[in-house]
């Protein structure tokens, strides 16, 4: 697996923050998204997933403007359908490793979220958003849909009718209709989603990493499908199968003993 510390990651720069890692998108000046920074960031999150020493992970825009205008229309104005297939492919998977990040994952919404832009905050566990920030799903406006699970996400945060309103009817909402809705969990000023954000990665980080990442593939499975019945024995289970970890025993135990947990992520 690389060493994501040193690796050279294609539009994105990535730093570490004690147990977080923050990931900054930087394709200027909209930070658009290439099949390139779309599989630099599906390698991020695996290697990200193999640290055992990153809980979290926040990810931002780079300046003020823009989180993400999401893909540059450019490669798709000459209707080639294997360049759309293979843009859509890259696309999800990875949104689908941002999803499946075993951590929390924050996004910071520094501006503008646009398309795969959005998407790629819905990806995310918990989005902050700044006071001037927009977002929208403008596909359809071109010719287009989202195809990196906004069509799926979205519904999943703010209801069928406002997925409805944005995605049919090419709706730009501003922050404040963001967090009214459900689409982000906190509205900050100008420049300060990232502090929150780092913030909200350092609570994180004071729950067990192992206990974090059952209780997110449980939350996350009621997007599958699987019966209440079915859900609630795997909860169970998942539970127990925490006993095998070293983290359980530190957590009680370190209770008990009122001091700080040392988590292993093991």
């Amino acid at each position: 697996m690389m060493d994501w510390r040193t690796h050279e990651h294609v539009g994105l720069k990535v730093e570490a923050d004690g147990h977080t890692a923050v990931v900054t998108l930087d394709n200027p000046p909209a930070h658009t998204w290439t099949v390139h920074s779309l599989s630099a960031l599906r390698d991020l999150v695996g290697a990200l997933n193999a640290d055992n020493g990153i809980y979290a992970l926040v990810i931002t825009g780079g300046g003020e403007k823009f989180f993400s205008a999401g893909a540059d229309l450019k490669q798709f104005a000459s209707g080639d359908k294997a360049l759309a297939r293979e843009a859509a492919r890259r696309f999800g998977e990875a949104f689908e490793a941002l999803s499946g990040f075993r951590g929390v994952s924050i996004a910071a919404i520094n501006g503008y979220a646009m398309g795969g832009g959005l998407e790629c905050a819905l990806a995310c566990d918990l989005r902050i958003i700044e006071d001037h920030a927009q977002v929208a799903l403008p596909e359809a406006t071109v010719g287009l849909l989202p195809c990196a699970g906004g069509t799926q996400n979205l519904p999943r945060l703010v209801g069928e009718g406002w997925a409805k309103r944005l995605i049919l009817l090419g709706e730009r909402i501003d922050a404040e209709t963001a967090v009214r809705i459900g689409l982000a969990e906190e509205k900050v000023g100008k420049g300060e989603s990232k502090a929150l954000a780092l913030e909200w990665a350092k609570k994180a980080g004071k729950q067990s990493p192992s206990s974090v990442a059952a209780c997110k593939t449980l939350v996350q499975s009621t997007r599958s499908g699987m019966s209440h019945a079915s859900a609630l024995v795997a909860e169970r289970e998942a539970f127990v199968d925490l006993f095998d970890r070293a983290d359980q025993a530190e957590g009680v135990n370190a209770f008990l003993e009122k001091r700080a947990p040392q988590w292993k992520n093991a």
